[in-house]
């Protein structure tokens, strides 16, 4: 299927079935979300990345507008609904401040493996607990798949990106086991040196050897 949707760029990726609270306060996109509001239409979300708009992004409703103060200025909730791609820009739209786009929306497979999640899931555990932070997840274990955790496995802006243009669950899941397998030994091993330093200059209660 191919539409017109107003396009809201953020220096952020969004998945579908992702919660996202935005704070709106230009003109333009004041503009947009209470059309959107009023007509219960969608907006997508395409990523600016080094200040370049990326093609790919994600459609996403209103929720709830949960704020509206004197200026105009709102606080928002919404959901990630589909992965889009954009297949051409509209800057200026008719008695309009915010652009759109024309664009399409690609068939997205969400068989994963399960197992496969699971241990995804277990090393994500381990990178938090390495680094020392607390996350939760918002779904039971047996319900989350990539894009739900996806934000907490410490993938950059530009990995987010690649991971939102991954348009199979399994794929998806290969894509953050391979980083997870990559980073997890890294942080193990900087927290080896820290420790290593703070010891550095102290008294060690050092066991000999019988060699």
């Amino acid at each position: 299927m191919t539409n017109f949707i107003p396009i809201f760029p953020l220096g952020i990726v969004v998945y579908p079935g992702e919660q996202l609270n935005l704070h709106i306060f230009e003109p333009r996109y004041k503009q947009l979300i209470k059309e959107c509001f009023d007509t219960g239409k969608p907006f997508g979300i395409p990523p600016v990345i080094d200040n370049k708009r990326y093609d790919t992004g994600t459609l996403v409703k209103i929720t709830e507008i949960t704020t509206v103060y004197d200026d105009g200025k709102m606080d928002i909730k919404t959901e990630g609904l589909q992965v889009f791609n954009i297949l051409e820009a509209i800057k200026e739209l008719p008695n309009k401040l915010y652009s759109g786009a024309i664009v399409n929306y690609p068939p997205n497979l969400d068989s994963g493996n399960r197992a496969l999640m699971t241990a995804i899931i277990a090393a994500i555990r381990e990178l938090h607990k390495l680094l020392k932070i607390n996350k939760t997840f918002k779904k039971p274990d047996e319900e989350l798949w990539s894009y739900d955790v996806a934000h907490h496995a410490g993938l950059s802006l530009s990995e987010e990106y690649e991971l939102l243009q991954l348009l199979h669950e399994l794929q998806r899941q290969e894509y953050l086991k391979r980083h997870l397998k990559k980073v997890i030994p890294v942080i193990a091993e900087m927290e080896t040196l820290k420790e290593r330093v703070q010891l550095n200059g102290h008294f060690k209660n050092l066991q000999g050897f019988d060699l």
